[in-house]
Parts: structure tokens; C-alpha cells; sequence
């Protein structure tokens, strides 16, 4: 046993090793990124041979973490809040199947949106699931969740969610870790048809989840994780979950806590320590970090005055809870308030200088100056900045792979040209199977694929497209002569010019492949070489 001092991610990531862990799948996707890097560059994770490459999209991850987990070993899946959207197929039905080797999910919410389309509460997504959901309130118990989450999950067979935010995710505290596990051995279910949802064979495991939930909260009222705590102002009793938790208690000093409160890290949600709460205090105030699910919960169909937190506006319905927000709700006088320092220049992110993006759009603005505005679908990456000054390039970004869709719509509808614009670690991950659906109706369509040869939005990660992209588009079906390459450089403007609008005036599905390795990676790569 040693103390380390870890990101909640590394915390995470070091708890599975220790664990038996015997793979991690994941696609990039910030606050989660840190937790699938700390294990591919661990030495002991290395040794003990823990699969730890990026899969296509958390939908693959998701598959791939609950076959491990049909074989019998400890798997984790890693992704974000809208990484969970792309994996709820699996997700969904994992739930049913339920697990036979350790399987955790850890979904990484990202409140007041720093790198994301939305504030999305994934325990919405474990309550519609029926599965119990850890939610740490700090590093050690990030860490104590995950390392006890895999016995929890083999005992119940069910997966299990760990739900963090980005700011445990994204700071550091000391851990202390524990002894190192085995890994499992291969052990196949006892059922080898439990994994097989035929309808009479999900019929029965449905019902099978649903006779687990009594027992599912009962391990909730005696977990360690939540606890009850009676304090001698009675004014007002606190539900703080997770991260919230660390807010409440910032507000006091060590051991100085006046009011009644239960901490929740464990659901479903327990019932009996709340009611034991609500039953003491004139007031009770909920701090969860995300949508207002306990208060919704308590609140039932009508209002109750005795409720306060999110819904009522004691805070705020949108963002990121923090130490400051929790003292007003408390009543407290606060001293310091946050403020920005005034040498602090407030500047909006921008491509970095000498990207590949930057003259990629510079060459498609000038073709499309030509053209009515308002026809460029964008996607999830860094070239979604085009969207700002200067360049003011691009009229869409919903999620992953909607650019070629959404342009397709667009076409559909008449409006043409239509264009999408997708990265080439973005276009394997979901762009692909738009693609087809453009080819299969020979939608007028023009797609540029910008291949920086990395998931570079997320840090650098290799691409699944690297040196594939024109052998994947052909094979989709899209015509040899429309697939074009050319290297985005200023020297190159011209023939970029040329190529996109050729490709424009061509009334089929084209695609355009950009291709320069992305400024931030290529010393790294030169460094390698």
C-alpha cells in the first residue's frame, strides 16, 4: 500500500489495475480521456497484458468491455456524458443480459458545458436502466468505488455505472491504494444463453433485474459510501451527492457541521436515510451536481415547500455547483467572492497557428463566396472553431458523424451544394454509416474528410483512419475519380481551390481528403521517428 497523488481520472484508472483488471475500452472524449491514457502508459499494466487501444466509438467500447465481461474477466468502458447517447443501445440492454466478470461504466458528466453540447445527468440514464450507479465524492473514494465496484458487479451480475464530473475528474488529491488482484481467470456463464435476448429469454432476465432492485437498495442503506449524520440545527437538512458533497462541507471547518445531512455516493437512491432526514428538519436542501433527480424524486408529482435546491431556484438550474453557491443556499455571509483576475485577457479559443484546417476552409470559403451562405454541416472536432471570426466557415455541429447526415437532409430537402465537413478520427468513429446512406441514394453531397492523422480535439490519440480513409470511402462505394486527396498548405491554395470546386459542380457524392498531420503531434511523431 502506497499514497499517490492522482487525478480523479488516474485514480480511477490506477483502482482498475489493482483490481484485476483485465481490459479497458473507450473512445476520447473529455473529462474521460485521462482515465484509458494512465493505463496504456502504465508498466504494470503493461505487464499483465490489460487491453487498453481505443475502440472505433464508445458504441464498440461498449460491446467489447461486455464480452470481456462474458469471458469472465473485469473490463471497464470509459467515455463521456453524449459518448453514453452513442453507447445506450448497448448500455440498455447490458442491463438485461447483466454482467458475469466485473463490468463498471465510468460516464464522466461534464456540467457548464467546458468541453461538450450539454450538461447531460447520466444517472438518468442508470435509473432508466435499473442499475446501480457509485458517484465519489473525492479521489479516495474514486478509487475505493472502483476497487470494490468489480466484486459488487460479480456478486449482483449486473454492470454498474461510476458517475463522475470534470472537476473530479480533472484535480488531484492524495490516494492511498490497496493490495493488487489477480486477474480473473477465463469462466464462461453458467447460462451460456444468458447473453442471447431473445425475446422469451429477455422476458426473463428482464424480470430477473426487475427482483434485484429491492436488493439493489438495500445495499444502498447499508453502504459505506452514504451515511447519515445528526446535527443539532434542525433549520435545515442537506442531501449533498458526489462532488456536492466536498461543496457542503467546504462552507465549515473540520468537525464543525451544525446541520443534519445524508451523503449520497451510492443509488439507488436511500430512501430510508432520507426519510429519516426529512422527518427531522423543517427544511431540506439538495445539492446534486447535474439535473435535479433526488429533488425530483422526493418532490414527487406535487410541490413540496419543504424541498429546496434546483428547482426552485435556492440554485441555479444550469452549471456547475461550487463551494460559493452551496454558502448563499446555506444562508451563509460569504467572504471571498470569485472574480477574475483584471490581467486576465478573456480571449475565445481559436485553430492553432499553422493547423491544416485553417487552409482547408480558407480554400472552401473562397469556392463557396460564389454560392448563397448557409450550407456547410459541420462535426465534432477542433475545426468546429471555424464556426468563429475569421473564418465564420460553418453552419452546423450537433454530435458525432452529423455532418454528412445532416448535409444529406439538406440535399434532400434541395439544398445544393451541400456540404459536410468531418475529421478523419470523427468520420470512423460515426461518419461512416452516413456515408453509405449517401452512396446507396447517390445524394448530391460534397464530404471533406480534413485528415490530421489523429484525434487531435482530445490530446493527440492515434485514428483508426490513419493511411484508410480513401481504401474505407471507395469501399463504401463512392466513385475512384471523386475521391480526392491534397495537402493543405498555403503553396497548395490554388489546386485546393480547384479541387473543391470541381467536386462541387460534380451532382453525386464526392469526397475530399485533405491531408497534413496536426501541428501539435507532428514534433511528437518526428521525436518517436
Amino acid at each position: 500500500m502506497q499514497k499517490l497523488l492522482l487525478l480523479g481520472d488516474e485514480a480511477i484508472a490506477q483502482a482498475a489495475i489493482d483490481a484485476g483488471l483485465s481490459g479497458v475500452y473507450a473512445y476520447p472524449g473529455t473529462p474521460s480521456t485521462e482515465i484509458t491514457e494512465y493505463i496504456q502508459n502504465n508498466k504494470i499494466a503493461e505487464q499483465r497484458g490489460i487491453h487498453s487501444e481505443w475502440s472505433t466509438n464508445e458504441k464498440t467500447a461498449m460491446e467489447s468491455a461486455l464480452g470481456m465481461s462474458y469471458a469472465g474477466k473485469r473490463t471497464m468502458v470509459c467515455m463521456k456524458h453524449v459518448g453514453l447517447n452513442v453507447a445506450a443501445d448497448t448500455f440498455m440492454n447490458a442491463a438485461i443480459t447483466g454482467a458475469n466478470g466485473g463490468l463498471l461504466m465510468v460516464v464522466a458528466d461534464d456540467p457548464s458545458m467546458h468541453s461538450s453540447q450539454n450538461e447531460q445527468d447520466s444517472r438518468y440514464f442508470a435509473d432508466f436502466a435499473l442499475i446501480p450507479v457509485f458517484e465519489p465524492s473525492n479521489q479516495q473514494e474514486a478509487y475505493d468505488m472502483i476497487y470494490s465496484g468489480f466484486s459488487f458487479s460479480e456478486k449482483y451480475q449486473t454492470p454498474v455505472m461510476i458517475r463522475i464530473t470534470t472537476r473530479m475528474a480533472h484535480s488531484r488529491a492524495a490516494v492511498a491504494t490497496k493490495p493488487m488482484i489477480e486477474q480473473n481467470q477465463i469462466s464462461l456463464p453458467g447460462d451460456l444463453r444468458q447473453f442471447v435476448l431473445l425475446p422469451s429469454i429477455a422476458r426473463r432476465n428482464y424480470k430477473q433485474l426487475i427482483s434485484k432492485q429491492d436488493i439493489f437498495e438495500d445495499a444502498s442503506e447499508i453502504s459505506t459510501f452514504n451515511s447519515y449524520f445528526e446535527g443539532s440545527d434542525k433549520s435545515i437538512g442537506i442531501i449533498a451527492c458526489g462532488i456536492a458533497f466536498n461543496y457542503f462541507a467546504e462552507n465549515f471547518e473540520v468537525g464543525e457541521i451544525p446541520y443534519s445531512y445524508v451523503k449520497v455516493a451510492q443509488y439507488p437512491i436511500p430512501k430510508k436515510l432520507i426519510q429519516q432526514l426529512y422527518a427531522s428538519c423543517d427544511k431540506i436542501l439538495i445539492l446534486e451536481e447535474g439535473y435535479p433527480l433526488i429533488e425530483k424524486f422526493i418532490k414527487g408529482f406535487h410541490s413540496d415547500p419543504k424541498i429546496i435546491g434546483r428547482l426552485d431556484g435556492t440554485l441555479p438550474r444550469d452549471g456547475e455547483l461550487n463551494p460559493n453557491l452551496v454558502g448563499k443556499a446555506l444562508g451563509k455571509k460569504l467572504i471571498t467572492q470569485e472574480t477574475v483576475s483584471t490581467f486576465v485577457v478573456q480571449r475565445p479559443p481559436a485553430l492553432c497557428p499553422g493547423c491544416g484546417h485553417i487552409d482547408v476552409f480558407n480554400a472552401l470559403n473562397e469556392v463557396l463566396a460564389a454560392y448563397s451562405p448557409g450550407r456547410v454541416f459541420s462535426d465534432i472536432g477542433c475545426y468546429t472553431l471555424a464556426a468563429l471570426p475569421p473564418l465564420n466557415a460553418i453552419n452546423s455541429c450537433v454530435d458525432m458523424g452529423a455532418s454528412i447526415t445532416m448535409a444529406k437532409g439538406a440535399s434532400d430537402a434541395g439544398l445544393q451544394p451541400a456540404v459536410a465537413f468531418i475529421g478523419d478520427s470523427t468520420f470512423t468513429h460515426s461518419g461512416m454509416t452516413g456515408l453509405l446512406d449517401c452512396v446507396y441514394e447517390k445524394t448530391p453531397i460534397t464530404i471533406i474528410i480534413s485528415d490530421n492523422a489523429t484525434t487531435g480535439m482530445t490530446g493527440g490519440q492515434s485514428s483508426h483512419a490513419e493511411n484508410r480513409l480513401f481504401q474505407i470511402c471507395e469501399g463504401l462505394g463512392v466513385e475512384k475519380e471523386h475521391i480526392r486527396t491534397f495537402n493543405p498548405l498555403k503553396k497548395n491554395h490554388a489546386e485546393a481551390v480547384q479541387i473543391i470546386k470541381e467536386e462541387l459542380e460534380y451532382h453525386g457524392v464526392s469526397v475530399i481528403i485533405p491531408q497534413r498531420e496536426c501541428v501539435r503531434t507532428l514534433e511528437r511523431t518526428h521525436k518517436a521517428k
